[in-house]
């Protein structure tokens, strides 16, 4: 049996707002295999978000423990945190997060920098990357003048510049219209089938198909999938 690539104990991540505490994260044990797909499906304000920022080492837990690829994030500092970052995460988010004065290629060749990739040897692994997403003819376009689903490519190329183990992708399609949705999750998917272990949080059911494993967040708590059917059914009921 394989070891887990992603281990997570008692997670718990709580936000004062006011004089109110949000429960974002209240326990959360989670198991995930390597070279999994793996598909967290929640509402608005379940807490998916704030365990892919967790994972991701975006953020910290208020309490818990959280192993990624046998390191644990609990006891390492910010360069450390960094360095997992770059070394093992590549991010895909919602709002694409691409930089406006710079062409496809710049936004894919920018994080190369911070790794003291040379200039050319930056370009030739952007041009190559976004090949691989199907924008090879689009390398000089800046992201204004790319649709949506050419942005979010771009984006998925820019996150496989360090060739990253794990891919955290927080609503990949979520800007999206259907088409372009349905080709962005067949592109997270194969990615998988290349060996990598990806990570999706969505409301979009779409995705499931391309899942080999799904977990359902409903009120910071891992949930069984008949329990968040219900929910789900509940909040869909007219008044």
């Amino acid at each position: 049996m394989n070891q887990a690539f992603i281990r997570v104990s008692g997670l718990k991540k709580y936000y004062q707002m006011g004089g109110t505490t949000v429960r974002a994260l209240d326990g959360v044990d989670l198991e995930i295999e390597p070279h999994s797909f793996t598909v967290v499906m929640g509402p608005s304000g379940s807490g998916k978000s704030t365990l892919l920022y967790l994972l991701g080492g975006l953020d910290r837990a208020t309490a818990g423990e959280i192993w990624v690829d046998g390191q644990s994030l609990n006891e390492v500092d910010e360069n450390s945190l960094a360095l997992f970052r770059r070394r093992t995460i590549g991010f895909v988010f919602q709002s694409f997060n691409l930089i406006p004065s710079m062409t496809a290629r710049e936004n894919v060749a920018f994080p190369m920098q911070f790794a003291g990739v040379n200039p050319r040897r930056r370009d030739e692994q952007a041009d190559f990357l976004l090949k691989q997403v199907g924008l090879g003819d689009r390398a000089l376009h800046r992201p204004t003048e790319l649709s949506g689903g050419q942005q979010q490519r771009v984006a998925i190329a820019r996150a496989l510049v360090n060739d990253p183990k794990l891919i955290l992708a927080d609503e990949p399609t979520g800007n999206l219209d259907t088409a372009s949705g349905a080709a962005i999750m067949q592109l997270l998917s194969d990615l998988h089938r290349s060996g990598r272990t990806v990570l999706v949080v969505t409301h979009d059911t779409r995705m499931m198909r391309f899942a080999t494993r799904q977990i359902y967040l409903l009120d910071g708590r891992v949930v069984s999938e008949a329990e968040y059917q219900s929910a789900v059914l509940e909040v869909a009921q007219p008044s």
